[in-house]
C-alpha cells in the first residue's frame, strides 16, 4: 500500500467512518472508546450484527474481539515496507447463530465467496481512504 503505516493505522482505528469507504460496512454505533456496533453486509442478502471491542492498538497491531454472529477475533499487522506499508489480515471465527451456522456447513463455497469480496472490497476502499 503506498500510505505511510501510521496514515493507514489511522483509518483503520477510525471506525466509524468505516461506511465512508467500506461499501460492505452498513452502520456503525459507538458505544464507548473501545466498543461499538457494526451491521455488514456483502453480495449475500443477509446481515450479519457485529459487537466489536478493541484489544490492541498498536502502532503495528490493531486487534478486535468480535461477539455477535460471528465469534472471534480479527487482527491487522501494520508494517513498513519499502515507501509504503504491508497490512496483514488475519481473523478466526465461528458461527454463533442457527441459521448462520447451518448455512456456513451447507454453503460453504458460497460464503467463502462472500467474505472474499467483501475483503477485496474493503482493501479497495482503505487504498482510496488513506
Amino acid at each position: 500500500m503506498a500510505a505511510e503505516p501510521r496514515r493507514v493505522r489511522d483509518v483503520l482505528v477510525d471506525l466509524e467512518r468505516y461506511p465512508r469507504w467500506w461499501r460492505e460496512v452498513r452502520a456503525v454505533a459507538r458505544l464507548s472508546d473501545d466498543d461499538a456496533l457494526v451491521v455488514c453486509r456483502s453480495a449475500l442478502p443477509y446481515d450479519l450484527e457485529l459487537h466489536l471491542h478493541a484489544v490492541h492498538r498498536h502502532d503495528d497491531l490493531l486487534e478486535t474481539g468480535i461477539d455477535g454472529d460471528l465469534v472471534g477475533h480479527a487482527r491487522y499487522r501494520i508494517s513498513p515496507h519499502g515507501a509504503g506499508t504491508r497490512l496483514h489480515f488475519e481473523q478466526d471465527v465461528d458461527v454463533s447463530g442457527r441459521l448462520l451456522g447451518l448455512a456456513s456447513r451447507l454453503a460453504r463455497p458460497v460464503l467463502v465467496w462472500n467474505h472474499d469480496r467483501m475483503m477485496r472490497s474493503c482493501l479497495s476502499g482503505l487504498r482510496s481512504a488513506v
